[in-house]
């Protein structure tokens, strides 16, 4: 009996792991989004962290949903805009190299950075979104897979299967994080009525966003 409760012991520590992650809270006009910052792309992760400390987001605005697709914010030109204000082509005077690998995909509540079309694939120092996404089948992935050369692994086909996201922008720009809860908040601010370029006719604020001390996530 203790040689199989060992056994079952090993079995679960080999599947799981307690890992230590950055931890994200946005406080909205909706109420909070909690993310978690991955390890595995370290100069984006430490670049949202130094912008979070110095409080550069308090203020802005989601300035971009799309339905089905994702809300986007970040933009410096939103903290004072107008209404009716075109917004998403403020930035700060860096890019951040891309760091886009297979492990990281854009599966629904996805954290990514957004970019201008360079080459590089390098992404924009602030301006960043959340994967909203919808549900896709194979027949869809497959086609996907052979526009852009994108293998999905079993794992991310079940998920885009089941939850959704946006496998499209895959391979294209750099996913650095995930939603840990919130996600009903990301949903109240895509579904709200937006103009022609996408922006919603109510102002929905960053509040504030905070770095909590590293937070245990059990991953699996």
């Amino acid at each position: 009996m203790k040689k199989a409760a060992l056994l079952v012991t090993l079995l679960i520590l080999s599947l799981s792991v307690w890992a230590q992650k950055t931890k994200v809270v946005i406080t909205t006009d909706y109420g909070k989004i909690t993310m978690m910052l991955y390890d595995n792309t370290p100069q984006h992760r430490d670049n949202m962290i130094k912008l979070i400390k110095e409080k550069f987001y308090d203020g802005t605005l989601f300035h971009r949903v799309i339905p089905g697709f994702v809300i986007q914010g970040g933009d410096p030109d939103s903290k004072k805009a107008v209404p009716g204000q075109a917004l998403g082509e403020g930035d700060l005077k860096y890019k951040i190299p891309a760091e886009i690998n297979d492990e990281d995909f854009h599966q629904r509540g996805a954290l990514a950075m957004a970019r201008d079309e360079n080459p590089d694939k390098a992404s924009s120092a602030c301006q960043f979104y959340i994967v909203v996404g919808k549900k896709y089948t194979d027949a869809d992935l497959d086609k996907i897979s052979q526009r852009n050369g994108r293998k999905f692994s079993t794992t991310q086909r079940e998920m885009y299967k089941t939850e959704g996201g946006t496998p499209n922008l895959d391979g294209r720009y750099t996913v650095f994080g995930m939603v840990t809860s919130g996600m009903d908040v990301v949903d109240k601010i895509v579904a709200e009525p937006r103009d022609s370029n996408d922006r919603p006719k109510k102002d929905i604020h960053m509040i504030s966003v905070r770095i909590v001390k590293k937070h245990k996530f059990l991953i699996f």
